[in-house]
């Protein structure tokens, strides 16, 4: 059985129909890969016209992590209506920002561009992160438009924009970096920028979803255990803080989850983050029901 499955079927989410492997975004021989989870309705790709499109992007401190990864959380998205898109892309061992950025955003140009073929409404992408994951996905959110951020993996014609993007524990100031922050995420950030950080500080702007907040940014919902021992929850707090000012649509809600860093990892918090991922994607991209 692929990993996918067993993982989903070990957190008791029946994994929907799953197109393995298909090629996202090339940089010469580097090729990346996405699964595609599709709603149980849908035998075959484009049967369900129209429908909401997931980018799943796993944490793992933007170094470790795979496409499966977070494979149960794309087969939760998809017995609820949505086609998602769990994705892999560079870690910081093969490639620093802006190169995982750029994956991400050449994966939601993969989607837009294929929307026929997989019964996806273009206008209505949306993408969740965790951890690494939440910091990409919040990036999708806040940097649309920022044309040195695109890269060149692919589907240029296509638009990376998002319309809403779910981000569980965001780094979403990677400037605040030395304000509380765990020594793993210090550590980290060190990888996916360069060390030292303090001869980085451009680079760690540009980085920062923060940096981009303005009133044309996603609706986003940010999760965020207040005593996470890793990211501090004061990062969610601050990206509230710029969305409001700048009035774009924001929600952020505490995870009672104790001195714990990835809920959404957790079998006892998991069923509260999922219950409020898709009934924020499901008003913000009139998901079916």
């Amino acid at each position: 059985m692929r990993q996918a499955e067993a993982r989903a079927q070990r957190w008791g989410y029946p994994a929907p129909r799953i197109v393995h492997d298909l090629v996202y975004a090339e940089y010469g021989q580097r090729r990346l890969k996405l699964d595609i989870y599709l709603p149980p309705k849908s035998d075959q790709p484009g049967v369900v016209p129209g429908i909401p499109g997931i980018i799943v992007v796993r944490g793992g401190e933007w170094r470790k992590g795979d496409k499966e990864f977070f494979g149960y959380i794309a087969g939760a998205l998809a017995m609820q209506g949505f086609v998602a898109a769990s994705i892999e892309y560079r870690t910081s061992d093969e490639a620093k920002f802006p190169a995982a950025v750029q994956d991400v955003k050449a994966a939601v140009r993969w989607l837009r561009a294929h929307a026929v073929a997989y019964g996806v409404n273009p206008d209505a992408i949306g993408a969740i992160g965790g951890s690494a994951g939440a910091h990409l996905a919040a990036m999708l959110a806040t940097s649309g438009g920022v044309k040195a951020l695109e890269g060149e993996g692919g589907n240029s014609e296509a638009s990376s924009d998002v319309q809403a993007v779910v981000a569980m524990a965001c780094g979403c100031n990677l400037q605040s970096w030395n304000h509380g922050a765990g020594p793993e995420f210090i550590s980290a950030v060190r990888g996916f920028i360069g060390s030292p950080l303090e001869a980085h500080a451009e680079a760690i702007a540009a980085a920062s979803p923060v940096t981009y907040v303005s009133d044309r940014s996603a609706p986003l919902l940010l999760l965020h255990s207040q005593s996470d021992p890793l990211v501090p929850f004061g990062q969610s707090v601050e990206m509230e803080q710029r969305y409001r000012k700048a009035g774009a649509t924001v929600t952020l809600r505490a995870i009672d989850a104790p001195g714990v860093h990835g809920f959404w990892g957790d079998p006892r918090y998991f069923s509260d983050a999922k219950r409020l991922a898709i009934a924020f994607l499901h008003r913000n991209l009139r998901a079916p029901k």
